[in-house]
């Protein structure tokens, strides 16, 4: 199932990278759907190219009755991104993986921060697939929305925090 989103903010895109990778702002995102940020790690310098590793407990209440019997009342993901470095406009490009313990689902994605005059537009193309023989795409189905909504729910969350912060 393909996973597309774009929304566009008002912030240059060293301030969107720069709220991206804040772990205050990742705990925060991670409470506002009923989580808990459990780590969070940066591998090399940010000014150029880098790797994050999220660790994030969630919630399963809203996920479909029959994924909740496979994976009980919480997921660990694991959310590695793999920054390029800045491009001569400062735009970044970083690549996205999920793993979600107990789940039979892989989820990858590309989120581009493009430089937009003194604005960033945040263009989400990934996808979500399942191995399970058969089932599989009635799983990633299922789980498309989901997961879309979580990785949108940080573009939507960066305003309000670069408004506060």
């Amino acid at each position: 199932m393909a996973l597309n989103a774009s929304t566009t903010l008002p912030y240059d895109v060293d301030r969107v990278a720069a709220t991206f990778i804040d772990e205050d702002f990742l705990r925060h995102t991670s409470e506002y759907v009923g989580g808990t940020l459990e780590s969070f790690q940066i591998d090399g310098d940010t000014s150029g190219a880098f790797n994050t590793v999220t660790v994030r407990t969630l919630p399963t209440t809203r996920l479909p009755e029959i994924a909740r019997k496979f994976v009980g009342e919480k997921l660990t993901v694991t959310q590695t991104e793999k920054w390029d470095a800045p491009t001569a406009d400062g735009s970044r490009t970083s690549n996205i993986s999920l793993k979600i313990s107990g789940a039979p689902l892989d989820v990858t994605a590309v989120q581009r921060l493009v430089a937009d005059g003194g604005n960033t537009r945040v263009e989400l193309d990934g996808a979500v697939t399942s191995s399970v023989p058969f089932l599989g795409g009635k799983i990633a189905e299922a789980a498309e929305p989901m997961v879309g909504k979580a990785l949108n729910i940080q573009s939507q969350q960066a305003q309000a925090w670069l408004e506060s912060h």
